[in-house]
């Protein structure tokens, strides 16, 4: 038999990050709290910024009946002299039988004591108490509260609760709240408990009371009001996602409603008003034809007729912010970008201050452009002294933007801000630039410096960071990585293969190394090929055979991968593979860092000659690419086929022998030289 089951849990407003943050979790975990107590069934979580609601359509009324077996101790164990020993009165006991009741089974091979009982399944409303109670402390919200006089918490005070399955009211308590048949609307509809007769009624009374129980719906319509103010105003709303879903978080009645602020205010940079309204009001900014417009979108809980007043109010409070940007913005302009300060600030302990910093990376940064001078010097039409000085200026002015006041206000800008002003105060377009793209990529799949100029001085902060801390001891354990020298390493990768750099990863340390604490860079090196291998969307063993190689520059090793990838990739390639396996295989003994020489007087077969007419043919040809070589390597199989079939590699004669071997093993050194292929699986 089958009812359905209303649990609502009635709060004080959620906050809506911790909540997001852990929302899937919360369904996952009564989804197994009811599989772990044989209640397994269809039901829908939903939330509010004052529920936690999970309705079952349909809940059995009791567990099944289910039969329980034990096995106890072997019989071996069990029985000495014809009479029971301690373990096996034990087992009976556990049992709850005497032992003349016990029977006789096989476990892993033995006969041993077993017992099997049926047990009758529990009603459904004794579990639930204890069901909710686990649930309830299985939500990981981060900080919690108490409230009253209790010594448990939870993320907000508990207010109401109804568990209802059928028509009845279980009895049912939470936090010292006991289950009933009253729910709560929207604060601006009432403040009093409103009865709710029955299940089915629920959702409508809510709905009456202008409450859109389902996040979903919310989102729906909100994105439907944003389709709607936009062809209505012939604009465009910017959907931030990750903002749009914690506005539905926070609303029971949403309404997106267009708001206006001071044109004056445009003078700012456009991220400043955009940070202002999304950080601080949670508003939408608002674009035309790619520029921001003096407008925003607010989504408004608000239960009432006239939104004119809600309006007015969210303008109203918009108005002191973007006062203070403005404020901050003319401020440092009038103070210009300046580094003075920053010797007071510490960057971490061990490594000086930020000023320090900024020293280590104008080393690196002068020590990379001298690599890349002429890929620089070709991409900006700059002579080697200009560039110099640019760079210089550039790695020089690149923090000057944390002493600002807009930075100070809004962390989040830095580096940005300090592009703003290098811009408005006459700064060089590398400079500001390189400074706007300093901390470029922010994450997986994020923008990257335009430009090898800017890429330089990225470089040059992310592998300060790097050294620094490896030689410091603050080394990545794990799934730790405080510093997020992981994502610095990912950085370095995307920016080096994109902009086509060479960089050798051991050669590089051991450049870069020098005014930093003496370290094992052996250990550097690892984490950074760690994070090589991890980087590529390639079949990893792939990877594995380029890195087998002894490849250690970071543009090669992508390149080396992107191309034997794509050629194991291919629908053909598992039949050819075979052949070069067996090349790997017959090669394995030989010492492939060494010369091995082949005598050409000693082929005694024409497919000797054959397949070494060929592979000269390929060694000396010269390739624009990796694809193109491997190419050729496998384009041997037909003579490495024949080779195979008509010559034996292994014969007596010791001098022949050798020669046959230095044959296959030189094709198989030709592959190592672009990746090891006895690493390759399919």
């Amino acid at each position: 038999m089958t009812q359905p089951l209303l649990i609502e849990i009635g709060v004080e407003e959620l906050p809506a990050i911790p909540l997001l943050k852990i929302v899937s979790t919360i369904e996952k975990s009564w989804q197994t709290l009811l599989e772990t107590y044989q209640l397994s069934c269809d039901f829908r979580f939903l939330y509010t910024p004052r529920r936690l609601v999970l309705q079952h359509p349909a809940i059995a009324t009791k567990q099944a009946d289910s039969t329980v077996e034990f096995f106890g101790p072997p019989l071996v164990a069990a029985l000495k002299e014809g009479e029971p020993t301690k373990a096996a009165l034990g087992f009976a006991r556990k049992c709850g039988v005497p032992f003349e009741a016990l029977g006789r089974g096989e476990k892993n091979g033995k006969e041993v004591l077993y017992y099997q009982k049926s047990q009758q399944g529990k009603a459904t409303e004794q579990l639930l108490q204890e069901m909710l109670e686990q649930w309830i402390r299985g939500m990981a919200f981060g900080k919690m509260m108490r409230w009253g006089s209790r010594s448990d918490e939870f993320i907000r005070p508990i207010r109401w609760l109804q568990v209802r399955l059928g028509e009845r009211v279980l009895p049912v308590s939470l936090f010292g709240v006991l289950a009933g048949s009253t729910t709560q609307l929207h604060r601006m509809v009432g403040y009093d408990a409103v009865a709710v007769p029955t299940i089915e009624q629920y959702e409508g009374i809510l709905a009456e009371g202008a409450v859109m129980l389902d996040p979903k719906s919310r989102e729906a319509k909100i994105v439907a009001e944003f389709d709607q103010l936009e062809e209505e105003h012939s604009l465009f709303i910017e959907r931030d996602m990750a903002l749009l879903r914690e506005v539905v978080a926070i609303t029971e009645n949403p309404k997106a409603l267009l708001g206006y602020f001071d044109p004056a205010f445009l003078e700012l940079p456009p991220e400043v008003i955009i940070t202002s309204m999304k950080e601080h009001q949670r508003y939408f900014p608002v674009f035309r034809e790619g520029r921001i417009t003096n407008q925003f979108v607010v989504v408004s809980n608000a239960y009432t007729e006239d939104y004119s007043r809600v309006v007015a109010g969210n303008e109203r409070v918009l108005k002191p912010r973007l006062a203070d940007g403005l404020f901050f913005y003319e401020n440092d302009l009038r103070n210009g970008l300046s580094t003075k300060g920053l010797e007071k600030v510490q960057f971490i302990d061990g490594l000086g201050t930020l000023a320090d910093k900024i020293t280590r990376e104008k080393r690196i940064a002068m020590r990379l452009l001298g690599l890349y001078m002429q890929q620089v010097e070709a991409e900006t039409g700059r002579e080697n002294a200009q560039l110099e000085q640019l760079m210089d200026r550039a790695v020089e002015l690149a923090k000057a933007d944390l002493m600002s006041e807009m930075v100070y206000e809004f962390t989040e800008l830095q580096g940005l801000m300090g592009y703003y002003y290098a811009k408005a105060l006459g700064e060089d377009p590398l400079v500001y630039e390189a400074i706007r793209e300093q901390y470029m990529p922010v994450g997986e799949g994020a923008e990257l410096p335009t430009s090898i100029f800017s890429a330089i001085v990225a470089m040059a902060s992310k592998l300060d960071t790097l050294l620094g801390l490896f030689s410091v001891g603050k080394i990545p354990t794990g799934s730790k990585d405080p510093f997020a020298l992981r994502r610095a390493v990912n950085g370095i990768i995307r920016i080096v293969t994109t902009h086509d750099l060479v960089f050798d990863i051991d050669t590089m340390i051991l450049l870069l190394k020098e005014p930093y604490e003496a370290f094992d860079t052996t250990q550097l090196s690892d984490f950074i090929m760690e994070r090589i291998y991890k980087s590529f969307d390639a079949n990893a063993s792939v990877t594995s055979a380029v890195l087998a190689s002894g490849e250690r520059d970071i543009n090669a090793i992508a390149k080396k991968v992107l191309a034997l990838n794509t050629i194991v990739s291919s629908e053909s390639f598992k039949e050819q593979f075979a052949t070069f396996k067996r090349v790997a295989n017959i090669s394995k003994d030989l010492d492939l860092q060494a010369s091995l020489p082949i005598d050409t007087t000693r082929f005694e077969r024409e497919e000797e000659v054959t397949l070494y007419d060929a592979y000269e043919k390929v060694i000396h040809q010269q390739f624009d690419n990796y694809t193109q070589n491997l190419e050729a390597l496998f384009g041997l199989k037909r003579e490495l086929d024949r080779y195979f079939d008509e010559v034996m590699v292994n014969v007596e004669d010791e001098a022949i022998k050798i020669n046959r071997l230095h044959t296959i093993g030189s094709i198989y050194q030709s592959f190592r030289e672009i990746a090891d292929i006895k690493e390759i699986t399919l």
